[in-house]
């Protein structure tokens, strides 16, 4: 299941060396980066610390006292998309990254504006970006900071002014590459990986000199085509063998799109990798295989890359379910004696507990109800896998507990010391997985996921939407990582609430997709206090203390893939909630106030009557399904961020929809144009099906119309 490299003294006692010297004086170094953690004015790195534990040992605000918190500023943002980013905070200033890759610098005490940046990314590079134009933060070294932005480029910005410093382009813009999550920086190197496996590429990461932007290293998450055979490093030429048929065609997948950790004593670099491109095997690989290092944690070292273990959580992925969940370092007792362990709760379900060093499986067990398993062997630490749920191998479709969606996404969880608990942001949805027969993959638009993306869809039958809805939650859990249960439990209507902050105070702090922002008692989950954010909170908060005094910080904007894809008979489980896109700070008796909340309207639905071939509508619900429905919602049912189709004025003129989705005319917006997937006949179907569909929603008195 893994294999382990040791590194030497030597090499460790050089790689601290290179640190030292890469320091830059008068800015963020590598000292302060490891000592973090001890830090209790700043926020320095996305996690806090190199551990990722999230966990303040601020306590001024307690408690006790929790119920005085106030709003004490706010900074309205210019964009009106998901909000997922973790400020950081240096020097008495917070920076933070909002959708499209911007970035602004605030005064952390009183809000004043400082300098914002914009990367002007082109719009059309949304049509790349699977789960919306977000991004989750930045990085700080010497004295910038550094962007990764949506088409790919990593940018260290001056941190006092905001200048553009360096660019480079890190990925092939001419393939669906994008990148969301934040950089690290370790030994002096700024590192970022990508996402795309749901259009086709291959994952990789990359490290760049933080001073010179000069590249010093890539590693590979899969093997190449034939041409890299023989000459590839030792770890993909071992990949290799799990791998079958033409993978390299359409990439392979394995992005490493967020989560990363580093333990500075063993100098080891933690990525977690995604899911295969497509998700179903039985087209990437057929005949089988591990397919590494698809959904794994991989042990590197952050000097040069060098592959030391890796464990793959889902071996032969074909659910989506990713290992590039929030991963956690602690110091844990276990059976009497001290582990050093890494944590993560993946897609697929289970909870993880790893020896950081070697890469043993110690524990695991499920977090939430899962059906693709009988659990997972502790001999080969795989899971043992229910033969149904091979939907690529038995070519029947498979409802899946969790599902696509995962039972935990990029929302980071966090750990308390005092405590011993993970807190985990849950998801309980279940995701059908219909095999396409014949499926061909299609590099110019649309997912390329190798299921049949509208066969699942949302039925126009009132009782199946009523129960899909009721079965569709979200949670907090606290999770006991040394005996693998639940402690306590906060149930939420729906999926998609924010990430998590701990603190010396005993509380723990999460925004929701009901537009609240919570604290809650950390040892056993009683509610302590709530702010009404006016938009759905998927970010996670941060604190900081300034002058003696403690803040809190979140980014709030509904968004993200769960706002846009479900559609709103699942999205909106919560309810309905617009996308307000701010930062919000607050202290105890802050005085400051949002002003009032506008009114959510949507345009009436009254579509025009249909007036197709129904003979067409099986090809254009798939064209929609499998080009549409990723950004405009499954079966049409729209969501509050993006158009709801359903209830554009342009279904009354063909003319139009064919400028738009034939010619591009919105292509600035994202709305890019599809002609080289699509005939104008097949667009005009679209339309069609989406006024089909509208009508079907009317007739059933606003069933999926949310009126």
């Amino acid at each position: 299941m893994h294999l382990v490299k040791a590194a030497s003294g030597a090499v460790l006692a050089l790689v601290l060396s290179a640190c030292s010297v890469a320091d830059n004086a008068g800015g963020v170094t590598t000292e302060m980066l490891v000592n973090a953690a001890s830090d209790n004015a700043d926020w320095l790195t996305y996690g806090r610390d190199y551990a990722e534990q999230r966990y303040s040992p601020l306590d001024q605000i307690n408690l006790e006292n929790v119920g005085e918190l106030g709003l004490a500023w706010h900074a309205d943002m210019d964009t009106a998309r998901g909000q997922e980013a973790t400020p950081l905070v240096i020097d008495g200033k917070i920076y933070v990254t909002t959708a499209w890759s911007k970035v602004k610098a605030y005064n952390a005490a009183t809000g004043e504006p400082l300098w914002d940046y914009d990367p002007q990314v082109p719009g059309e590079t949304a049509v790349k970006a699977c789960c919306d134009v977000v991004n989750r933060g930045l990085a700080a070294y010497g004295d910038k900071l550094y962007l990764g932005t949506l088409d790919g480029r990593l940018v260290a910005l001056d941190r006092e002014t905001g200048k553009e410093v360096w660019s480079k382009v890190t990925v092939d813009q001419s393939k669906p590459y994008t990148i969301t999550g934040a950089p690290r920086v370790v030994a002096g190197k700024v590192i970022i990986g990508n996402g795309g496996a749901e259009y086709g590429v291959r994952g990789y990461v990359t490290a760049y000199d933080a001073e010179s932007g000069d590249q010093a290293w890539r590693f590979y998450v899969v093997p190449g085509g034939p041409e890299e055979e023989g000459t590839e490093p030792e770890y993909l030429a071992k990949a290799r063998e799990t791998w079958n048929g033409e993978w390299w065609k359409l990439g392979g997948g394995g992005t490493v799109w967020d989560s990363m950790a580093y333990d500075p004593e063993l100098d080891l670099l933690y990525i977690g990798t995604g899911n295969g491109s497509p998700w179903n095997q039985a087209y990437r690989s057929p005949g089988g295989g591990d397919n590494l290092y698809l959904s794994s944690i991989v042990a590197v070292r952050p000097e040069t890359g060098e592959y030391v273990w890796h464990y793959q959580t889902t071996p032969g992925e074909t659910w989506d379910f990713t290992a590039t969940q929030h991963i956690m370092l602690a110091d844990l007792e276990i059976d009497g004696r001290t582990r050093k362990v890494l944590m993560q709760a993946p897609k697929n379900g289970f909870f993880y507990v790893i020896d950081r060093e070697t890469g043993e499986l110690i524990s695991a067990d499920n977090y939430v109800p899962q059906n693709w398993t009988t659990g997972i062997d502790m001999t080969t630490g795989r899971p043992i896998e229910v033969a149904e749920a091979r939907y690529d191998k038995t070519g029947k479709p498979f409802v899946s507990t969790p599902g696509a969606g995962g039972a935990h996404s990029w929302h980071p969880m966090a750990f308390s010391p005092s405590d011993g608990l993970v807190y985990i942001p849950v998801i309980e949805a279940a995701f059908p997985y219909f095999p396409e027969a014949n499926w061909k993959p299609d590099a110019k638009r649309g997912f390329n996921v190798g299921i049949d993306q509208a066969a699942g869809g949302m039925p126009a039958v009132e009782a199946v939407r009523e129960g899909a809805a009721a079965s569709t939650k979200g949670a907090l859990i606290a999770w006991d990582p040394v005996t693998q249960t639940e402690r306590w439990r906060v149930q939420y209507p729906g999926p998609w609430n924010g990430g998590l902050l701990a603190t010396g105070g005993g509380l723990l702090f999460q925004g929701t997709a009901a537009g609240q922002f919570k604290a809650y008692s950390a040892s056993d989950g009683s509610e302590k206090w709530s702010f009404a954010a006016q938009t759905g909170v998927i970010a996670p908060p941060i604190t900081y203390s300034i002058d003696g005094e403690q803040y809190v910080a979140v980014m709030a904007g509904w968004g993200g893939i769960w706002a846009l894809a479900p559609g709103g008979i699942l999205n909106e489980t919560s309810g309905p909630v617009p996308n307000i896109s701010r930062l919000l700070v607050f202290k105890l008796g802050g005085t400051d106030k949002l002003p009032d909340a506008p009114p959510l309207v949507r345009r009436p639905l009254d579509p025009p009557a249909f007036t197709g071939d129904p003979a067409k509508l099986t090809q254009a619900t798939y064209d929609y399904g499998r080009y549409c429905g990723a950004c405009h919602g499954d079966a049409v049912i729209g969501s509050t961020v993006l158009p709801d189709l359903r209830r554009s004025a342009v279904l009354n003129s063909a003319e139009s929809w064919q400028m738009i989705v034939h010619d591009g005319a919105l292509e600035q917006n994202g709305m890019v144009s599809f002609a080289d997937s699509l005939s104008k006949e097949r667009i005009e179907g679209i339309r069609q099906y989406v006024i089909f569909r509208a009508n079907q929603d009317k007739q059933m008195g606003g069933i999926g119309a949310q009126e």
